[in-house]
């Protein structure tokens, strides 16, 4: 049976326990989706939010502090700050978008100052904009969304999207996991705000983040691109799950025997620690801090410090194991397409924002943690959220749509075999782990782990439907499976070295391939080329 037929088989109206109508629905409660929903409400919309967890709290900014890509506008700094992060990007960074956000984080930060975000200020007493504390931010973005009149569904992840007869996003539905029901939003449009995918590698505030969005997105019809960059590494304790890495420029990385890592470091030597791991336990000790930094440390992040305090070792002068856990797409830069600047994908009604919306426009092939991932999900949500609005306005109070389920696996009654939520999550992890498949790549480990996960794509979508109580799980595991399969394909189509993607095969940068790979597909999974955005702007200059 194909996707098609699959998806029009679907019973129409699905059961919900309760049911809300509105004009827009934001699906996920982070930094984006608050500021989707924020930005929808003022643009007049009656606006639903539902969040996998308690919307303030969850996801990975709530965790912990972030930088913030905040440049005061002169012309210099911002020069200076677009062209200091293309090469590192493999030059597939977008200027006019870099403007855009850029303008939006500034006047967003702003904004955020205005309703009370404590900024601290320096010895001149300038505030300083350029970070954010993520409990005080969620805090605050909780807060306003509240004010907005935005209706917020905590606990309540989405399972699926609905449709209507034109294929144009009508809502969702999914979860309550307090009440042990259902909910159903209708909706004229639709903001995927659910992060990126972390496939569940245990660093702090990610578990949530299992690439729910995109596989929504996709069953609907939506397709993505930068998939191939979705396998940076974070350096942590072997012991813990901070994944805040800054810290780690003032180490020392040693193996076993306690002799230095040749290359290691934080930045531009963490493949030295990958293939050090793959040889045996590594090291390291904060040796090059001096008092004085070490205090600033403990100040402005003390969370890092959690796991050692616990442990009783000091990291200034205890060596303590380390480990590389992936972190996909968070830090990655694939995700949903987007078409134009609301942050519409090219499915009618559906837009993304933040980790579940590409990052490629501003970060190319490359981003790391916070400032430019805080100032997307700052500006896209604003974008997303404001076209949203505007798109909902425009299809007014016309006839009730009728709608359909887009979903698919482990939503439905298929055959008499089980499906395996726990089973599926670790054969999927087996696959995107280990660096020798997603960190340093080849043509043949991945043509091989391909064929490993298209298996296990038809054992879940033939398996019967999830119990009530592994639905959640099996979703989860069905949205990793496919960002994996989008991930591998997109990486055997780029067939050089750019950005953080990495081919064993082709180590080198090609100039020839300065262009995005778009990938989609459920059931085949496809890829394609598209031009560089100024190959476009240049054509059509002539």
């Amino acid at each position: 049976m194909t996707y098609r037929q699959y998806r029009t088989e679907r019973a129409l109206t699905p059961v919900g326990s309760v049911e809300f109508d509105a004009d827009v629905l934001v699906i996920g409660g982070g930094p984006a989706g608050t500021w989707a929903a924020v930005s929808a409400a003022v643009r007049g919309a009656r606006v639903v939010l539902t969040d996998k967890g308690f919307c303030g709290t969850s996801g990975a900014t709530a965790a912990a502090g972030t930088g913030v890509w905040y440049i005061d506008p002169d012309p210099a700094l911002r020069e200076a700050a677009m062209a200091g992060r293309e090469k590192m990007g493999g030059y597939l960074q977008d200027r006019r978008w870099m403007a855009r956000v850029l303008d939006c984080t500034y006047e967003q930060s702003n904004q955020l100052a205005d309703w009370g975000y404590p900024y601290p200020v320096d010895d001149h007493g300038k505030p300083q904009r350029n970070s954010l504390q993520g409990p005080e931010y969620m805090r605050l973005m909780r807060k306003r969304t509240k004010q907005a009149r935005v209706t917020i569904l905590d606990h309540c992840p989405a399972l699926e999207l609905l449709v209507d007869d034109d294929g144009a996003v009508a809502g969702a539905s999914g979860l309550r996991r307090q009440k042990g029901d259902r909910w159903t939003v209708r909706a004229k449009a639709v903001v995927i705000a659910t992060g990126g995918c972390a496939f569940l590698s245990k660093t702090l505030g990610s578990n949530v983040l299992t690439g729910d969005g995109y596989l929504m997105a996709a069953e609907a019809g939506a397709d993505l691109t930068s998939m191939e960059f979705s396998n940076p590494y974070a350096i942590s304790p072997f012991f813990g799950s901070v994944t805040k890495t800054l810290f780690y420029g003032w180490a020392t990385f040693t193996y076993e025997d306690g002799s230095v890592v040749p290359g290691a470091a934080s930045k531009g030597g963490r493949s030295a620690i990958a293939r050090a791991l793959l040889q045996g336990p590594v090291y390291a000790r904060l040796d090059k801090a001096d008092e004085t930094v070490r205090r600033d440390m403990r100040a402005s992040q003390p969370n890092f410090f959690v796991p050692f305090d616990r442990t009783g070792i000091d990291p200034f002068t205890d060596r303590f194991p380390v480990t590389l856990r992936l972190e996909g797409t968070v830090r990655g830069t694939g995700g949903l397409r987007i078409v134009d600047d609301t942050c519409a994908t090219s499915v009618p009604g559906l837009y993304a924002a933040g980790d579940a919306a590409t990052r490629e426009l501003i970060c190319g092939g490359f981003t790391g943690g916070g400032s430019h991932n805080a100032a997307w999900a700052m500006s896209s949500g604003t974008f997303a959220g404001q076209g949203a609005a505007d798109y909902a306005r425009q299809v007014g109070v016309a006839t009730r749509r009728s709608f359909s389920s887009a979903g698919t696996v482990a939503l439905r009654p298929r055959s008499k075999r089980a499906y395996k939520p726990a089973a599926l999550a670790k054969s999927v992890q087996d696959e995107v782990f280990p660096y020798e498949l997603n960190y340093f790549r080849e043509a043949g480990r991945l043509t091989a782990s391909l064929e490993r996960l298209d298996a296990l794509w038809v054992e879940a979508s033939q398996a019967n439907a999830a119990a009530e109580d592994d639905l959640l799980r099996a979703r989860e595991g069905a949205a990793m499976l496919a960002t994996a399969r989008w991930m591998y394909r997109s990486g055997l189509a780029r067939q050089e070295s750019r950005g953080m993607h990495r081919r064993d095969d082709f180590p080198h940068q090609d100039d020839r391939q300065r262009q995005y790979i778009t990938a989609g597909g459920l059931d085949e999974v496809w890829t394609s080329v598209r031009a560089h955005a100024d190959t476009v702007y240049a054509e059509a200059a002539e």
